[in-house]
Parts: C-alpha cells; structure tokens; sequence
C-alpha cells in the first residue's frame, strides 16, 4: 500500500470503481456533466459520512481548509455546495444503491465464516424496519401523516457480521409485511421477524421456497393443537406443540402445520409464543434465534447515531436515496476493511478515528494501532456500543 497517500485515498483504494463505472453509466450519471461527476460526488458524500458532517455549507468550508489535498482525495476542483446540491438532486439514486449492494456482497463473503454461537450452518437474517422522521413541510413527497412526513428502511440483516444483505427504501405508509413481498427467499435460510410481519399467505411463500421463519404468534390466533412434545420447563420452555390454524382464511393461506412454542423469560418474567416451521432445530434454539433478531435494532440505532441519515443534504426523493445508499455503503465499506485487515478494534473506533485522521498520510495499519487501548477505556454510559465484530 502507497504510505505517501492519505487515510482517505487508502480507504477509496479499497472500493471497485470499474464496478462504479458500470453503474454510472448504466443510469447516465455522467451524461452532460462538467463538473463533480459521479465518482468525486460520491467520494465528497463518503467524506461527509465519516467526518460527521452536518450539511452543504459545512461540507464546503471543512474541504476549503483542506484545498491543497484535494487532489489527492480524487477531486478536481473545488467543491461549491450548489454543485454538489444539483448533483443529489439529479444524479440517479439506483447509481449508489447498485454500488452498496455490490460492496454488501463482499462483506457478506468475507463474514460468512462468523459464528453465530448457535452453531447451525444456516444463514440466519433479521428482518425489521426503522422510520426515519421528516418535516412534511420541506419533503411533501414522504407524506406520512396529516402533519408529518417520513421514509421507513425495510432491511434484512445478515447476522453473520450484522451485514444488511437487502435494503428497501420507501415512503413512511408502506406497511412493514409488504417487505416480504420484495424477497426473493433463499432456501434453507432462516427468517426471524415480529409479529409486523405476521401474514401466513406469504408466509407459505417462504415455506414452499424451503426457507424457514420464526416469528411471534398474535394473542387472537385461531388454531388448535396437534401434538405436544416434551419440554424442560426449567429452561423456560412451557410447551413445545404442532399446531394447525382453524381461522376460515388463515387455514386457507397456510394449509401445513405449525410450530408453537411458548417460553418464559426468567428475567422479565414475559410470556413469549413464537411460531415457526421448523420442526428439527431444539426450542432454546428456536428462542435464541428471536433473540438474536434485536440486532437489527441494534443496527438501526447505530446507523442513526454514527452515520447521517437523520439530517439530509437534499430534500428532493432522489437525494434523500442517494443519501441513505452512501450512507449504507460507507457502513460496509469500513466492514471490508476490517475484515480485510484483521482489525481487532469495534466499527464504532474505527470511524472515530478515521474521522479527525482522514488527511493524515500513514498506512492503515498504523492509524488503527492505538484503537486497542482506546477500546479498553471506561465507556459512558450514555455512548452507545453495538457492534464489536
């Protein structure tokens, strides 16, 4: 690796800009353009993400001060805010979103030896959504509510390095069911939910395709049992029991049996009731799986906290997409480069430091060198921790 370029370069280095250049022009990014082209407005948005920038103006004097540079960050010229505003309004969103899901697919090659800690060799995917709020008088075109606006995030997330292998984005009254529809189900892959996405017709869908889900019951379901297999209540487990639906409709959209398990949290002292159609995997094993689903919670706060998808550069549909696509895109990039470079440090120390090192010109490796004292350090209690893969 060229130790005379800076930490940003180096990071740039790591992406597949023939790839980028595919997809540029597959969308005519770069028809008519003669200034901020699609490379170097995204390399602009991608400084913007991992320096913790708060919009246009800001973005614009914090590379004014860095003039000389600029050059090497791949940037030409000068950035001004009303070129980079025009290039988010008008640069096709599916341009970023092709590309994250390029680098997505990397990821989840290089994270697919993770452990669960469950140890099942089935790809295992969290499936949630989070609601980003706007203002409805700045972005009319998300409306939501009489007097709100806002966009909702369908992901699934991969739990084999918390990679998000599908994203979805959409207006703030799509409901969150109608995600299942946009999946294309991978056999033998386990789909844990909550009970948002209880719809038993396309939760058939899932099960002809071989695939599995594990979900909660609603407290109305109609059904009645079939057999009940013998559990340890010790561990929680109240009962392990096949069932069939009895519902008029229900019956007819999912015509198989059913498992039902009911569990105790010893902690919380809630009683649980999930359902699934997988009749082999233990019913602890079958609870931790529901458990592990929170990590996609768990990422949504993240992303929140760490990345800007709250406060946007743009108030148009195209450069609310754009936004969100890079913002993903940066996520798993530093992803990539953990992985890449056996990295021990958390993503969250990772971006802390490449945010005030970024123009420092020093290998990779030497930048993250101190990252493991740092993460030995007392934590607040108000900073939130999530991912320490």
């Amino acid at each position: 690796m060229n130790t005379g370029k800076t930490l940003f370069a180096q990071l740039m280095d790591f992406l597949p800009w023939s790839t980028f250049a595919r997809y540029v022009k597959r969308y005519g990014g770069d028809r008519g353009i003669r200034t901020l082209p699609c490379a170097e407005q995204y390399r602009v948005m991608a400084f913007a993400q991992l320096t913790y920038r708060e919009s246009l103006r800001d973005i614009e004097a914090c590379l004014a001060a860095q003039a000389g540079k600029l050059y090497h960050m791949g940037l030409r010229e000068p950035v001004r805010r009303s070129t980079l505003a025009d290039a988010n309004e008008s640069r096709d969103w599916r341009i970023h979103a092709d590309f994250a899901q390029r680098l997505i697919d990397q990821a989840r090659k290089l994270y697919a030896g993770d452990d669960l800690g469950l140890e099942l060799s089935n790809t295992v995917y969290a499936l949630d959504s989070t609601t980003i709020d706007l203002c409805l008088s700045v972005f009319p075109w998300a409306y939501f509510r009489s007097t709100k606006a806002a966009v909702k995030m369908h992901t699934l997330l991969d739990l084999r390095g918390s990679i998000p292998s599908f994203i979805h984005v959409s207006d703030g009254k799509l409901h969150d069911v109608n995600a299942l529809d946009l999946l294309i189900p991978e056999p033998g892959a386990i789909y844990v939910m909550d009970r948002a996405y209880l719809d038993f017709a396309r939760l058939h869908v899932l099960h002809r395709a071989g695939s599995f889900f594990v979900t909660r019951a609603k407290s109305n379901m109609d059904a009645h049992r079939v057999y009940s297999a013998t559990t340890d209540r010790a561990s929680g487990i109240i009962c392990d029991q096949t069932i069939a639906l009895d519902g008029f409709y229900t019956r007819q959209d999912y015509p198989e049996h059913l498992r039902r398990i009911r569990f105790k949290d010893a902690e919380t002292g809630k009683t649980l009731v999930f359902l699934t159609n997988n009749f082999l995997l233990p019913a602890a094993t079958i609870c931790a799986l529901y458990k592990s689903h929170w990590q996609v919670e768990l990422f949504f706060k993240w992303i929140k906290q760490h990345l800007r998808i709250k406060r946007f550069f743009g108030t148009s549909e195209n450069a609310v997409k754009s936004q969100i696509w890079i913002a993903v895109s940066v996520y798993v990039l530093v992803a990539i480069i953990k992985k890449r470079l056996n990295l021990d440090a958390s993503l969250y120390t990772l971006l802390q430091i490449l945010s005030v090192t970024l123009f420092e010109k020093m290998p990779l490796q030497q930048a993250f060198t101190t990252s493991a004292s740092l993460e030995n350090q007392p934590n607040s209690v108000n900073q939130l921790f999530l991912f320490d893969f």
